[in-house]
């Protein structure tokens, strides 16, 4: 039982184009949960890192098949196709806004980054990676990751995000870090930046994106490409 298990918890992860989670393997194959965790183990011996071309990975909630890195510079010579462009630099600001403060709403996203987040906001909901999550208590819509989010990241739950905390930088780094906001800031705007002005009112044209609640921008996940941008770096 356990082989043949085994094998339709196989078919069935490699039919599914997203993760299947644990619940649905079980339902599927009728089976209890000490038999599906034993299928389940089994597979991932079979599929071991560095044994097959195919790994059996835990994303976003669930179970999915996926090509052994080794593998990657022969897939892109393969599926070599016209790509489309990576998220601007204001779209990943907007989705790092909404990865560390969710459930958080547009007007919040527009204070912090300093400019509108409108488009922005509309191109992640169009690809997938953010959606709805209720309203405010001032009845604006709140925003919130999606599983494709972690998928993409390559992340199992939103507790693999990067701590903020663990960066930690220096007084020169603040001071230049200060001054090239600053400096985005008055660009913008056209003028001189207020003097008082912080990071948490003026937005970055480097790669620090977010202001995390404890006062320091968190450094910036990788951004996989996902569609067409709409707004200019």
């Amino acid at each position: 039982m356990s082989g043949e298990l085994t094998r339709t918890v196989e078919a069935l992860l490699f039919l599914s184009s997203e993760p299947v989670t644990f619940v649905e393997l079980r339902e599927a194959c009728e089976v209890d949960d000490d038999e599906l965790q034993d299928a389940i183990d089994e597979l991932g011996r079979v599929l071991a890192r560095g044994e097959r071309g195919i790994e059996l990975r835990e994303l976003a909630g669930g179970f999915t098949l996926a090509t052994s890195p080794d593998a990657e510079a022969a897939a892109r010579r393969l599926l070599a196709k016209p790509r489309t462009p990576p998220l601007t630099p204001a779209q990943a600001e907007t989705l790092s806004i909404v990865a560390y403060l969710q459930p958080v709403s547009r007007p919040e996203v527009a204070r912090i980054r300093g400019v509108s987040a409108d488009s922005a906001v509309a191109t992640l909901l169009e690809r997938g990676l953010i959606e709805e999550s209720g309203r405010s208590q001032f009845g604006a819509a709140l925003y919130r990751t999606t599983a494709l989010f972690l998928k993409l990241f390559g992340m199992k739950s939103l507790d693999e995000l990067p701590d903020p905390a663990r960066w930690d930088p220096t007084p020169e780094e603040e001071a230049d870090l200060r001054d090239r906001l600053l400096r985005a800031g008055e660009a913008r705007a056209g003028g001189p930046a207020p003097l008082g002005a912080g990071p948490e009112v003026v937005a970055s044209s480097g790669p620090v994106a977010v202001e995390a609640p404890g006062g320091e921008p968190p450094e910036p996940a990788p951004v996989p490409d996902v569609g067409p941008a709409d707004e200019p770096a």
